[in-house]
């Protein structure tokens, strides 16, 4: 089955995220620049296409003049149930090293644990599991 992927256009700030996630979340962190691609339309070391494959999977790279950059307002990246408990609370802790949390991870009301941050680089996060830890 094929599921939509988040692809980010951040702010000039693409290897560096792309490379924080990569550390929380682990996996395989491919990245190409616009020289890589001959584009002309921004720095040439600017990342033109950033692929994080892994747990967790995320597109990025670097806006070129007149792009939108990330902005999330009303929608969030739901990890719920995505691994076990113990590893969701770290990628939360991680997540939340110069963010801001919404929520924190903890046990609800309706039996589940879940909570809220907003990462450094702008993503919205839900993370939680069923039962309580």
């Amino acid at each position: 089955m094929t599921a939509p992927q988040l692809y980010v256009t951040f702010p000039g700030t693409a290897r560096e995220a792309l490379g924080f996630y990569a550390k929380i979340f682990g996996g395989e962190l491919s990245l190409h620049s616009f020289g890589d691609f001959n584009r002309t339309d921004g720095p040439s070391d600017a990342i033109a296409h950033g692929v994080l494959s892994g747990a967790v999977s995320l597109f990025g790279s670097d806006a070129a003049g007149g792009e939108t950059t990330v902005k999330i307002q009303g929608a969030m990246l739901a990890l719920l149930g995505a691994a076990d408990p113990e590893v969701l609370h770290e990628w939360f802790d991680k997540l939340s090293d110069g963010g801001r949390i919404l929520d924190p991870l903890a046990p609800k009301p309706w039996g589940a644990s879940d909570g809220q941050v907003v990462d450094r680089h702008g993503l919205h996060w839900l993370i939680g599991y069923e039962g309580t830890q």
